[in-house]
Formats: structure tokens, sequence, C-alpha cells
């Protein structure tokens, strides 16, 4: 059956300010993948920018969606005027009858008529998307010695769900400057904030005097994971253990460190998901580097 046979559905677009609409994207998202946005309404909403396009029945139920949304990063120290594709899904009864492939289609109209020059999307099924021209970019994170602690930053954690923290947090994300000058987005305020909710094991702290926050982790005792440093100037990864006050002897960086005063040795990020690239065909980075895993979409 194909879509110009699916009497059963009606296609929307732009339905995001319709509660009803919006909870049927939470619904097919969280049974596909097993992932809650819903918290985004708690943190300002979904981006702006965004342009769901699906597929409903006459119950409301959404039975496959894509929604495309400005995301530009900098690639090779270039400013990319980019758009991303998210929430790409189907549910199963509705699966082979070209859904996906329409709204597919009309995301990639959408991208086009408003000039954006690239399109970036994360999946794990990336044979899905190289007919539309989309290509695999090589992801490597960075690993190395700690540097020593330098001066007597300080630091306190960030609860984005509290009113007050959560308002300098978004300040902080509309006048970031790009962790890295090889890949890096550059501005994502809504894909920081609801990863800040999908894994419990990231933290959040504010350097005061460097008026930066540091999305990290600590997968062992003596290892810490930087993800994310917003902040109008990149203080040094120095600046930023002594701020965490951790006593770590191994550093990783899931992003390339070119603005943190340190060096680590690049390494595949290894895993499943891919993230693909449509447009910009001469330009791939010319260092090894990765999103930061705040960015993911």
């Amino acid at each position: 059956m194909s879509v110009a046979d699916s009497d059963e559905l009606t296609f929307r677009q732009d339905y995001f300010s319709d509660p009803a609409a919006w909870s049927a994207l939470v619904s097919l998202l969280d049974d596909t993948f097993g992932i809650d946005i819903d918290p985004l309404r708690e943190l300002g909403g979904p981006d702006p920018t965004s342009m769901p396009f699906g597929w409903f029945t006459d119950e409301g139920l959404l039975a496959a969606n894509l929604s495309a949304f400005a995301m530009p990063f900098v690639l090779n120290g270039r400013l990319v005027k980019a758009a991303a594709f998210q929430s790409g899904a189907v549910r199963p009864p509705w699966r082979g009858r070209g859904l996906y492939r329409d709204v597919t289609g009309k995301a990639l109209a959408w991208c086009e008529a408003r000039d954006f020059e690239a399109i970036i999307l994360y999946t794990d099924k990336p044979a899905l998307y190289e007919p539309y021209g989309f290509r695999s970019l090589p992801l490597h994170k960075y690993a190395g010695a700690a540097p020593k602690s330098e001066g007597a930053a300080s630091s306190r954690p960030l609860q984005p769900r509290d009113a007050d923290d959560l308002a300098l947090l978004q300040g902080l994300l509309r006048n970031r400057k790009p962790v890295s000058e090889t890949l890096a987005v550059a501005s994502s305020a809504a894909m920081f904030l609801i990863n800040t909710q999908l894994d419990p094991d990231v933290r959040l702290s504010y350097l005061e005097e460097s008026e930066a926050v540091i999305a990290w982790k600590m997968p062992a005792p003596d290892h810490v994971a930087l993800l994310d440093v917003v902040a109008a100037e990149i203080p040094s990864l120095a600046t930023i253990l002594s701020g965490l006050d951790i006593q770590a002897t191994t550093v990783e960086t899931l992003f390339r460190p070119d603005k943190l005063g340190w060096s680590g040795e690049a390494t595949p990020s290894g895993g499943g998901t891919r993230l693909m690239l449509r447009g910009l065909e001469e330009m791939s980075p010319d260092h090894p580097a990765m999103l930061s895993p705040m960015a993911d979409f």
C-alpha cells in the first residue's frame, strides 16, 4: 500500500503548537526508541525552528514522523548554515507503505526552500539515507593524561529543572562559542537541555569565575569524560579540572580539544550510531573529531 492509498491517515506539519499532536510524537519516540522527550516542555520547549512532518490516524496516533530544524555548526573554522533531521520513526503497522520516504522528501524540500547548505543526522541505519546523498563522517574522541590543575577555580552543580539554573543555562547557551573549531555545533540549546535529562550519568557544573558550564561524567574514580563546555570563552582543561575539584589521572574529551590547551590521542568513538552529512561534498573535518554528545538529536 502506498501513501496515496493510506486513506485512514492525514498528513500534518508544523504541529508542535497542538498539545495532543506533541503528545503523539512523545508516544511515538518512546514506543520506538525508549526515549522521553516530554521534559522539553519544562525546559523552554522544542527548538523554535523545528518543522515536524507527520502522518496521523483519525484517532490522533502518530504513525510516521520526521522533523527538521536549523542546526548551524562549525566545520574547519567555517560557520555552516545547516539543518538537522531528527525524530524519524514509523510504527510497525504502517511500515512498508512509503510513509518514511514521503516525510523524508518533504523534509528535504523544506530545507532546500530555505537554502540550507548542509543537512546532518544521526542514525544506526546509514543505508536508509545514502540514496538521498548522505555520507557518514568518522567520529573520534580524545584521551590522555590529565594536566595539573591550574588556579583556584570553584564550581557548583546545576539543575536544569530549577528555574534560576535553567535561566542561567539558557543565557549561556544563547551566547556560547563552539567548543571546537574543527567540528562543533554553533547553537543547539534544546538538544543540550534534553540530553541533560536522557542520560542520568551526565553532570552539569558551573564554573563561576569562567562563566562556563561543564557537562561531564566520571566513568571511573580516576577517569573524567568531558562532554561539552558552554561558555563565551572556553577555559583551559587545567582550569576546568581545578573547578571540578576532582583527582583524575585520565581525561577523555568527546569533542576535539583544540580550545582546551591540552591534546590527547584520537581514537574512534565506537558504537553503531553514525553521523551523516548531506552537502559540502568537498569538505570533511581536517582533524579527527566528533560532535559533543550533548548535541545528539
